[in-house]
């Protein structure tokens, strides 16, 4: 089992079909492809002696150079590194080297300030040296035994040293057939647009478009730019793209403003953080039933949970409005569970940890047994992240579990109060955290974002509060500010408020 043959067999089958498009000018067929990464296969194992089972690291842009190779690393039985490209120079340094990288494929721009190891071959895509490794002979897919690594992608973190996920070609291709069975139909005419990082969930997708040969869209920018977005659906037509819910956000309110609807896009895929029910009814409200959610991280990648267009849609439905707040149910290749800390499943309506398990969840984490002992246990990933199964299966995101806040002895979850505030119509964006309290433990504190141009009065935010959520779970603080903190995927970093908070004298509004 190589996931590189999916490649392979769309070339062989649909040689002459656009494969990969930079805006809208086609940069090669699949037949093109195939053969730029077979060759660049062979030249990993023949001109840099690269052996099955060696990590290649890529710190890239989104760029055309991606795809092909991913697919001529796994063709030579290598591990893909995917490193995201806003890492400080030391953090990049730090997983480099914890993987055991033998070559890192890289840009003049990102490489520069990198202290890198002398045996480590750096080759920027940008040079002849990098088109040198697509000028030999084609490299078939080897054999690949199912549990073999194929992905080793790092954790944000959070909690400390960043963390070597280590995904398998068992898991990578159950993740990409979720796609099709939970998430989305693909048929070979759709293009799946990478506007967030391919290092990231993103970039994993190319996996089911590639199975379809379907074609792979680098905009011209590299990235997330709603303007260029919607003209390229409008001109390419059944775009297909992931998202996180500050980037629909973004994307819904400038089609808002443009009075366009999102002709041309045929799926928005949005997860990696929460949608408000207040967003998400904006965001259909405007562009239609385009919208699907998923659930995932990095140790079961985009496969826990999907919450479909038809379940969206279905407003006849009873309880159609907490559905809409839910994730979803569970993907075809999982089961889930919510539990107590033991693992003991909670009954439905409880609220407890999240745990899954099922042909997409990580074989562990590179050289650290310990954390892979303390996260994988009795078969269940235990996640992390605190949440409520309802007897119809849809499963309701509180928190994570560093996140919840614990004041007076009760459990308060940052996005029950953030889903009250986001009603308020002059908030554009929240954050609640807990801010250490010496009677109470904790107490909350909400960052709050104000649309533009307009003014906030604290007092109505916390009547708004105080009318719909207990009074104990208010925050004792309403913190304005111009934008929140986030990372290059668009997740509010509430590390960086919790740091703010800790510095901040103030005395409360």
């Amino acid at each position: 089992m190589n996931v590189a043959r999916l490649l392979t067999r769309s070339a062989r089958t649909f040689p002459e079909q656009d494969a990969v498009l930079v805006g809208t000018r086609v940069w090669c067929n699949y037949r093109e492809l195939a053969r730029r990464a077979g060759a660049l296969g062979r030249g990993l194992t023949e001109r840099m002696g690269l052996q099955p089972g060696d990590r290649v690291a890529l710190l890239l842009h989104n760029c055309p150079q991606y795809l092909e190779i991913l697919y001529g690393a796994w063709a030579a039985g290598l591990v893909v590194v995917p490193i995201n490209h806003k890492l400080h120079a030391r953090e990049v340094e730090y997983i480099l080297s914890d993987s055991g990288a033998q070559a890192l494929f890289t840009s003049v721009d990102l490489g520069a300030d990198l202290r890198l190891d002398a045996r480590l071959a750096a080759i920027d895509v940008g040079t002849t040296d990098y088109s040198a490794l697509l000028t030999g002979e084609v490299l078939s897919p080897l054999q690949r035994a199912p549990d073999d690594i194929a992905w080793l992608f790092y954790t944000s973190g959070t909690t400390g040293r960043p963390k070597g996920v280590m995904q398998t070609h068992r898991n990578l291709l159950s993740m990409g057939l979720c796609y099709f069975a939970d998430v989305d139909p693909v048929q070979r005419g759709d293009a799946s647009l990478y506007a967030a990082p391919m290092s990231h969930g993103a970039g994993l997708y190319n996996l089911p478009h590639v199975m379809a040969a379907a074609r792979h869209v680098i905009p011209e920018s590299g990235g997330f730019d709603p303007d260029e977005i919607l003209s390229l659906a409008s001109r390419l037509r059944d775009v297909s793209l992931f998202a996180a819910p500050t980037m629909v956000k973004r994307l819904v309110e400038r089609a808002m403003a443009r009075g366009l609807d999102g002709d041309g896009i045929k799926t928005i895929v949005y997860g990696g953080g929460p949608m408000y029910a207040a967003d998400i009814e904006q965001a259909i409200a405007v562009m239609g039933p385009r919208f699907v959610q998923i659930y995932g991280q990095g140790e079961c990648p985009m496969a826990i949970t999907a919450l479909s267009r038809d379940h969206l849609m279905n407003r006849t439905h009873p309880r159609h409005a907490q559905r809409m707040g839910s994730v979803g149910v569970a993907q075809s290749s999982v089961e889930i569970r919510v539990a107590q800390p033991d693992g003991t499943p909670l009954p439905f309506g409880e609220i407890g940890e999240i745990l899954v398990r099922g042909d997409p969840v990580m074989s562990g984490y590179w050289g650290n047994l310990e954390a892979t002992g303390q996260t994988l246990r009795d078969g269940w990933l235990h996640t992390g992240d605190i949440g409520e199964l309802d007897a119809d299966g849809f499963l309701s995101l509180k928190d994570r579990s560093k996140d919840m806040i614990i004041s007076g002895g009760s459990n308060i979850y940052p996005r029950e109060v953030e889903e009250v505030l986001l009603r308020h119509p002059c908030v554009r964006e929240v954050a609640v955290i807990g801010r250490p309290h010496g009677e109470w433990g904790e107490e909350v504190v909400a960052y709050v974002v104000p649309r533009p141009g307009q003014a906030l009065d604290t007092d109505e935010l916390d009547a708004l509060c105080l009318a719909h959520i207990a009074r104990f779970k208010r925050p004792r603080q309403y913190r304005l500010i111009d934008e929140l903190p986030k990372n290059s995927y668009g997740k509010v970093l509430k590390t960086a408020l919790r740091e703010l908070t800790l510095n901040d004298r103030r005395q409360p509004t």
